[in-house]
């Protein structure tokens, strides 16, 4: 989605975010990166909107070079330093983007965005087809996104897009990329003593090499 804010207003909304506590999410990965990227060699993965570094730490464990994008300073240290508690800094290399006006250098072997979404302004789209663009032959793009808004969940203006719809959004050439995993699939969330079932929509897709 895109709203009217201005590309300063996401960077101002995203720091707001993150310094409002000393822990925005689990620490924990997210689950479906872990079932897909699991059995994939390591390579160079780039981590879009890395939050406070899970995913990135997790892959770079498993021997991957992480390039961690986010908007938000807060949120980048938090990563860093979670890196460097774990001996992983010479993994993961953090960059500033608002991806709205900047993206990394390089191609991937894995291009990784979790939960893509924002409030403040996000060219959603164009920003996933450039990330498209840079996966290498043989690659791995893998779009999890929240099927449905939680209960619990401020209900902004936002509609969240089927599968089929974000994969025609992409504009891939089909035969040069292959469907490993595309799905919906159910999650048990809990948050503030409340629990509910929430949609995952999984888009897995592979580059031809």
């Amino acid at each position: 989605m895109e709203t009217s804010c201005k590309s300063d207003d996401a960077r101002r909304f995203w720091e707001e975010r993150y310094r409002s506590a000393e822990r925005v999410w689990s620490g924990r990965v997210n689950a479906r990166l872990a079932e897909v990227a699991a059995d994939l060699p390591p390579g160079r993965a780039l981590d879009l909107g890395c939050g406070e570094g899970a995913d990135a730490l997790w892959l770079a464990e498993r021997g991957w070079r992480v390039v961690a994008v986010d908007v938000s300073a807060t949120a980048l240290q938090r990563a860093a330093e979670a890196a460097s508690t774990r001996n992983l800094a010479g993994c993961i290399n953090s960059q500033r983007h608002d991806l709205n006006e900047t993206f990394p250098d390089g191609t991937f072997d894995l291009v990784s965005a979790q939960y893509f979404h924002s409030p403040a302004r996000l060219d959603r789209e164009a920003v996933l087809r450039r990330a498209a663009g840079r996966v290498n032959p043989g690659g791995a793009l893998l779009i999890v996104d929240h099927g449905a808004v939680p209960p619990w969940a401020p209900q902004h203006d936002h509609s969240f897009l089927g599968i089929e719809q974000v994969i025609a959004a992409l504009g891939l050439d089909a035969g040069a990329w292959t469907r490993v995993r595309t799905e919906s699939v159910d999650r048990e969330m809990v948050f503030d003593g409340q629990t509910a079932t929430v949609a995952d929509n999984v888009i897995a897709l592979r580059r031809a090499e």
